[in-house]
């Protein structure tokens, strides 16, 4: 049975962040060995639908696929079969295939040495005459495999189907329940308990598990002996490619000096933690430093390494790579050195809020850490473990749990999201549950309850979670030795950076001149979603209190009112949703003020710099920021924010200026590269715009 690390060197944490080893995750999503019930219910099908018996005469492609039909036939007739004899010629290789019933022939006499007691097992074979023998012939060509003889006597009893499926030849431990198995024995679980732990996990009966107990005894002591032999080799291989990757680091800063990187070492002076970034990502943090994504999904069976990567958002809602570190294991030791380095490489910037999954042993380390950052726990990585959590112990309950946990999600008031929270619990029997313990304990860094009033850039949406998830499954190949993975890494960060959004005409929907002017200040990504919130403010009804205040109430809902305070010497608006502190896009109750007092405009202080077009990022080197012309480049950023601007009013002014710019740039390009070259360079760089 091979490992899953066969397959590939990456997979998904299964640690469960409630500390208890016995607890594991199962991501929802993820392609997995399917399940017991899901195999019986395959089987099933297969054993009601019309099975036609092998006839001589039979054509099939392949001695495997008549290997596989006569092998489902037999179990659906309540026995199975073995490979008996083949032959070979020099012209055909393999041309004669012989497959009978597994009680085919007799086992043969064994001498028994004397002075010596050895156990007399019985043999399962008695001589049965059950066969299918095939012969290969080239037709036009094409190797074909005829049925030559068959039978289907049998001179022994056939079994019924919950009988048949525990024969040799049906029972097989998948790779999920493998992992899960050697989980449990190096916990020091005795093998009868394990088969226990297992049925009672996949919620069957007991003697249901599609192998037995002596399956499983067996394969522990195989992968005993696998591990020790194997050992010293994968310690070998990881040495070596830890060294070859900390050589591609200095090779990569001795090429480029933006390239930044560190690594420690442990006692015996190997490479235990390193970690590195692109100049170009330093020059994204710079301008989008206000949240970071910190991944650490994904952990290497090769060499036992947490992989760790840090990203952003641009102002187009485009993911941005920061770096990425490699980590020897998950202490709170490990994850202070990765945070600590990843704050020096963006040159002692930590960023407001921080994003993770959640993980007891990161939480403690960003406390230490990053004491002044938010740190918010991703719901999209709660919601993907809720059914490892819950699915068993609620069984069919467990959809409508799952249901009111995501309404709980979206409750905006603290004091109402504690009331429901309980109600559920009750309701659902879970107070006694590790796992809600832990959710209530931490719902201060996951309800949008608690953290609506931090700016998260929306980054906390399913379509950024799955842009991550895109990049990361991008970066993983089977087989693939450190080295590659680092200029994988390379490669995918490289091309995300100059993954560059276009400025396209995005159309207007409501006339109102507040759309108008924004959709010439934000980028096509941040207007999209002022312009649906604009929509939506024209369905909400305004009451002035006697403090001057709002109530904004949805035409056709007698719940959800919100808040809107208006201070009209300042300027200043806001609402009790907090979606602006939240993603810095006005929300529809605040804008449906601001259109009631004649606004035709939004204040500029609601056009966060993080969402404009000229935040775009451009290509630098921070070096020579400080040169003399830099004027004349801001001169030039200036015309060109300027030129986007007023190309982006209307589609006729945008395809103009794109045709007339693509022919002058082509145009000048061409007199510029026909120039002598100057001995003095000069400095072309583009400095970041605030």
């Amino acid at each position: 049975m091979n490992s899953a690390a066969s397959k590939s060197i990456w997979y998904r944490r299964q640690q469960c962040p409630c500390g208890d080893w016995k607890c594991y995750i199962t991501h929802e999503g993820d392609v997995e060995e399917p399940s017991t019930a899901s195999q019986l219910a395959k089987y099933n099908t297969i054993s009601t639908e019309a099975m036609v018996a092998p006839y001589v005469g039979m054509v099939f492609k392949s001695d495997a696929d008549a290997f596989e039909y006569y092998g489902n036939f037999a179990r659906k007739n309540g026995f199975s079969i073995r490979k008996e004899r083949s032959r070979l010629s020099p012209q055909l290789g393999v041309y004669k295939r012989d497959f009978v019933c597994y009680r085919s022939g007799f086992a043969p006499a064994r001498k028994k040495p004397t002075g010596e007691h050895h156990r007399d097992r019985k043999s399962v074979r008695c001589g049965c005459d059950a066969k299918m023998y095939l012969s290969k012939e080239v037709v036009d060509g094409v190797s074909q495999w005829f049925v030559v003889q068959f039978s289907n006597v049998h001179n022994h009893e056939l079994l019924e189907d919950d009988q048949v499926r525990l024969l040799p030849a049906y029972r097989k431990i998948h790779e999920v329940d493998q992992e899960r198995i050697l989980l449990l024995s190096k916990a020091g679980f005795p093998t009868h308990r394990i088969v226990k732990v297992l049925e009672m996990e996949k919620g069957i009966q007991g003697g249901q598990l599609p192998f037995l107990e002596r399956d499983v005894r067996n394969f522990i002591q195989n992968r005993k002996r696998v591990v020790q032999e194997n050992d010293a080799l994968l310690s070998e291989k990881r040495e070596n490619d830890t060294t070859e990757l900390l050589e591609s680091c200095k090779a990569t800063k001795e090429a480029d000096e933006n390239f930044v990187y560190d690594f420690t070492v442990d006692e015996s002076d190997k490479v235990e933690n390193i970690a590195w970034s692109y100049g170009e990502s330093v020059h994204a943090y710079n301008v989008f430093s206000d949240v970071v994504y910190f991944d650490t999904t994904y952990r290497s069976i090769t060499y036992g390494m947490l992989f760790g990567a840090w990203f952003g958002i641009d102002n187009h809602g485009k993911t941005i790579f920061f770096g990425c570190v490699l980590l020897q294991d998950e202490t709170h030791r490990s994850f202070a050195w990765a945070l600590q380095t990843f704050v020096q490489f963006m040159k002692g910037r930590p960023p407001q809020a921080i994003i993770t999954d959640l993980d007891p042993g990161l939480r403690d380390a960003i406390g230490s850490e990053l004491p002044t950052t938010k740190h918010v726990i991703s719901v999209w990585n709660i919601l993907a473990k809720l059914s490892s959590w819950f699915s068993l112990p609620l069984g069919l309950q467990y959809v409508e749990f799952k249901s009111e946990f995501e309404a709980l999600y979206c409750l905006e008031v603290p004091d109402e999201f504690d009331l429901r929270w309980n109600e559920m619990v009750s309701r659902f029997g879970l107070s006694s549950d590790k796992h809600i313990t832990l959710l209530f304990s931490l719902r201060a860094s996951w309800a949008l309850a608690f953290i609506r009033g931090y700016f998260l850039a929306r980054m906390t949406t399913e379509l950024y979670a799955k842009s991550v998830d895109a990049f990361l499954k991008g970066i993983f190949n089977a087989q693939t030795c450190l080295r590659s993975f680092f200029e994988q890494v390379g490669v995918s960060s490289n091309f995300q950076s100059h993954e560059f959004e276009e400025m396209q005409y995005v159309h207007s929907k409501t006339c109102i001149p507040i759309e108008e002017h924004a959709r010439s200040t934000l980028t096509p990504f941040a207007f999209r979603a002022l312009q649906h919130e604009v929509v939506l403010a024209m369905q909400y009804a305004a009451s002035e209190m006697s403090t001057g205040s709002y109530l904004v109430r949805h035409f056709s809902k007698m719940e959800g009112e919100h808040l809107v305070i208006w201070i009209p010497e300042e300027e200043q608006i806001h609402c009790s949703c907090k979606e602006f502190e939240f993603s810095g896009i006005l929300c529809r109750h605040a804008l449906r003020i601001l259109v009631m007092k004649n606004y035709f405009q939004l204040p500029e202080k609601y056009f966060l710099s993080r969402w404009r077009r000229e935040s775009t990022l451009i290509p630098y080197d921070d070096r020579n920021t400080q040169n003399g012309d830099d004027e004349w480049f801001q001169e030039f950023h200036s015309l060109t924010a300027t030129l986007f601007t007023e190309s982006s009013m209307t589609k006729e002014r945008s395809d103009y200026v794109h045709k007339e710019l693509t022919k002058e740039i082509t145009r000048l390009l061409n007199e510029v590269r026909v120039m002598p070259p100057s001995e003095e360079v000069m400095d072309s760089t583009l400095s970041p715009t605030s």
